[in-house]
């Protein structure tokens, strides 16, 4: 037998025995599959099972997502981050109403049509839900795979990715040629599984690992040394400053500017500064066009994205003449209203300081 259908073999039954019980493995509704790999994207599973599940209870197909309001998808993936993957579904989701007549598209080249849908999203879905050869390549399987083959180039160049490509993509052929109606599907599940759970970036538990006989790193005693990744650039510190106007009861908040971070959900007055020493005056007058008659610090808020950590420094705003509405953005809101909108992570930990304070700065 083929040395590759050897190794898919093993995959095969390592798995049956090891899968982990995940809500998503349970139902093989393209739906589910796809709505899991997207909140899967960048993402660890422990945080994505309680939103998986309320997202679920509130769009339980794909008829009903396509349905919903923008404000009621972003507030469901509150605190997920990278808020362009919610956008995406909830357009794609539209597009396979309008267009597929609400039923999923099981062809390849339709499901990476749709909008926010990559190479692996497309393959991930194909292969999990309706069986087909379709290969996958995440960070998981990146490290299985240059591992178990000794691959020592950068496997984000272009030619290691291609070759990354090409042997996923035979494994998954060859697991198409076993006998078994659903090999596709797990010999998929099973690469990401083993370099979630095995092969894992450090300390990885090779003494279990159902491929160690074959992996060429183990052989070569060089496992922690693949994949050979170019360095992660420095954190960069960046520095904030927020405003909690409030106005009879009512505090002001504005749909951010930022689309393609934060997907127009709400945030407080903010801008970023240079330093310290920044005139805080000066930076509300700059957002809220006029003077503060107080100006006294809230609270601080500390948190990263990406490579960035954010110190945000939130202070408390109060003027009886503050505009009500100084630009279509701008709405002045009560607290209970601020619980049901959605804030970035940030912004939502200023919302619920002013709940714990009671609403008061």
């Amino acid at each position: 037998m083929h040395p590759h259908r050897v190794l898919v073999r093993s995959l095969l039954r390592w798995f049956v025995v090891h899968a982990r019980d995940l809500p998503w493995r349970r139902r093989r509704d393209p739906y589910v599959v796809w709505v899991s790999e997207v909140m899967l994207q960048q993402t660890q599973v422990k945080t994505v099972l309680p939103y998986f599940h309320r997202w679920l209870r509130a769009f339980p197909n794909i008829r009903v997502l396509a349905n919903a309001t923008p404000a009621r998808v972003l507030k469901l993936w509150e605190g997920l981050g990278y808020y362009t993957r919610a956008r995406n579904l909830h357009a794609a989701a539209r597009i396979v109403v309008k267009e597929h007549s609400g039923k999923f598209p099981v062809t390849f080249s339709k499901v990476l049509a749709l909008p926010g849908v990559g190479r692996y999203t497309a393959g991930a879905i194909c292969s999990i839900a309706f069986n087909h050869p379709t290969p996958i390549l995440d960070g998981n399987v990146v490290r299985v795979l240059t591992r178990l083959f000794g691959i020592t180039t950068n496997p984000r160049a272009k030619s290691t990715n291609k070759k990354l490509w090409q042997l996923a993509e035979r494994l998954v052929v060859d697991a198409a040629k076993l006998p078994g109606k659903r090999n596709c599907s797990q010999l998929n599940q099973a690469l990401m599984e083993l370099g979630a759970l095995v092969c894992t970036p450090r300390q990885p538990k090779c003494s279990v690992c159902p491929l160690v006989k074959v992996c060429i790193a183990f052989r070569k005693d060089c496992v922690e040394k693949i994949p050979k990744l170019s360095a992660r650039p420095a954190a960069v510190a960046r520095r904030f400053v927020a405003f909690v106007a409030q106005n009879d009861g009512r505090v002001l908040v504005r749909r951010s500017s930022n689309a393609l971070v934060k997907a127009h959900l709400w945030e407080f007055p903010n801008l970023e500064v240079a330093s310290s020493k920044t005139d805080l005056i000066e930076s509300a007058i700059e957002l809220l066009g006029l003077a503060p008659s107080s100006l006294r610090i809230l609270t601080t808020i500390r948190h990263s994205i990406t490579r960035y950590r954010i110190t945000m420094e939130v202070f408390h705003i109060d003027s009886a003449t503050l505009p009500v509405d100084r630009d279509h953005s701008a709405r002045w809101c009560k607290l209970a209203t601020l619980k049901k909108l959605a804030f970035p992570s940030a912004h939502r930990k200023i919302v619920n300081f002013l709940a714990a304070e009671g609403g008061q700065g």
